[in-house]
């Protein structure tokens, strides 16, 4: 499910999560089932339409930052991003579930007073992650198995918070994922994306693709290679990580992941 639309759901729920969106069609991905089969009602949150304004950073039980193709230090030009970092240093203060995606990942580094800078080239494709030591002992484990890929694009990276545990790399890339206290997960790639849902990322990252000399028709042969593994892996990283967490279950479970 990729549209804001698709992320709302009505009725009473164990338990409630704020998808934050930057474009329409960067969105939840296989996380939408996840957290529907623990019973994790979502609501939808367009950040440049003013959607955050209102929002108690600590009310929802989860916040999932999403990717966007803008700079987590461009808040002069887009003056919506000091609400999210503002947002997300409530959050992580408080070390509420917060998990963040691609700028997402940025936007928590930045909260916690790390820099996020531009890196001169892009990283788009798939390729593997290289875990840490504690990141192969993490949620993240599945991702490190034998020829998984996840898909990376970003221009952007960041420096590793204070306080942070390094999860993850990449050969072109030395921060790739952390984790912060108990509850807090930043993913610089991505796991959540399917072949499918990458045909509208063709479409509205097609001048980031053409300035960079990668054709769609490229990442679209790599992802019909790689695509699986990668779901089958985040599935299983993304749903270890949320039943570590205290939202949607009945009963306690481990803290942390």
């Amino acid at each position: 499910m990729s549209s804001r639309a698709a992320v709302d759901r009505a009725g009473a729920a164990a338990a409630r999560a704020a998808a934050v969106f930057h474009v329409g069609f960067e969105g939840l991905g296989l996380l939408a089932p996840l957290l529907a089969e623990r019973g994790v009602a979502v609501s939808a949150v367009d950040a440049p339409r003013g959607g955050l304004a209102g929002l108690d950073p600590l009310a929802p039980d989860l916040v999932v930052v999403l990717g966007g193709p803008v700079g987590a230090y461009e808040a002069e030009a887009y003056p919506f991003l000091a609400q999210e970092v503002a947002l997300l240093e409530a959050r992580l203060a408080a070390d509420r579930p917060t998990l963040g995606i691609c700028l997402g990942a940025q936007l928590m580094a930045r909260a916690l007073g790390a820099r996020v800078y531009p890196t001169g080239s892009r990283e788009i494709g798939w390729a593997p992650v290289a875990l840490s030591a504690a990141g192969r002992g993490s949620c993240l484990a599945p991702l490190g198995a034998p020829g998984v890929e996840v898909l990376h694009w970003h221009g952007d990276s960041f420096e590793m918070p204070d306080g942070a545990v390094h999860l993850a790399s990449s050969a072109g890339c030395a921060n790739q994922a952390f984790r912060w206290g108990r509850n807090g997960l930043a993913l610089q790639f991505h796991v959540e994306t399917g072949a499918a849902e990458l045909e509208s990322w063709f479409v509205g990252h097609a001048v980031e693709l053409a300035a960079a000399g990668i054709p769609a028709a490229r990442i679209r042969a790599e992802s019909a290679r790689a695509a699986p593994a990668c779901a089958r892996a985040g599935r299983a990283a993304m749903a270890a990580w949320l039943d570590s967490l205290p939202v949607g279950r009945g009963s306690a479970g481990p803290a942390g992941s």
